[in-house]
């Protein structure tokens, strides 16, 4: 489910011609975007479905033919942060120039990324984990694929080269985390210069072995 940059307007009063599915995803739209909202600024567990609505302007109606509960629509926005986190990566050519240029083009596309769209940064990096056992399982998976990653950009050639690129996708997680609770954007930007050296002292010690 593809939420776009641009919040979706509210719909036209009166007649208007739009289909039932843009106005579907109008609505939808507009729901994920009210759950990262809310929940950036009270957090998961005192964010209701009522102030959703509110924030949303759609009737509990529209929310239930959609979502089975509030999990639910957070599920939904959880994926959305994903879409547009991964696609401003998957933007970064994967192939173009040596190892560790290619993590640092990613490595700017990520941390722009997560500056750029706050609300789903917090969704993505806090709140998860207070959104129960289906959503930290997802999360999980998603870590990996970000290993995984890092393991193609930089190379694992044995066991230690892919703890040493865990190591390195769990500094990156942890530390973008803290800024975005900060509200730090600058200083998430800012992450991309001590994480390369950090990556390159990595490659360092690969070659010296």
């Amino acid at each position: 489910m593809e939420v776009q940059e641009d919040v979706a307007p509210r719909l036209p009063r009166g007649p208007h011609q739009l289909t039932r599915e843009q106005v579907v995803l109008s609505q939808r739209t507009r729901m994920l975007r009210a759950m990262a909202d809310v929940m950036a600024e009270k957090g998961y567990a005192a964010t209701s479905v009522g102030e959703v609505l509110r924030t949303a302007r759609v009737s509990r109606e529209t929310f239930y033919e959609q979502f089975s509960s509030k999990e639910d629509c957070f599920m939904g926005a959880f994926e959305a942060a994903v879409e547009i986190v991964l696609g401003r990566v998957l933007e970064v050519p994967a192939h173009d120039g040596p190892p560790l240029e290619r993590f640092g083009r990613g490595l700017r596309a990520y941390l722009d990324a997560l500056a750029s769209h706050p609300e789903f940064a917090r969704l993505f990096l806090v709140e998860v984990y207070a959104a129960g056992p289906r959503a930290a399982e997802l999360r999980a998976v998603l870590q990996q694929r970000f290993t995984d990653a890092v393991n193609d950009a930089l190379g694992a050639r044995t066991a230690a080269d892919r703890f040493a690129n865990e190591a390195l996708v769990a500094a990156i997680g942890a530390m973008a985390t803290a800024r975005i609770v900060a509200g730090d954007l600058d200083g998430l930007r800012a992450l991309h210069r001590p994480l390369m050296r950090y990556a390159r002292r990595l490659e360092a010690a690969r070659t010296a072995n």
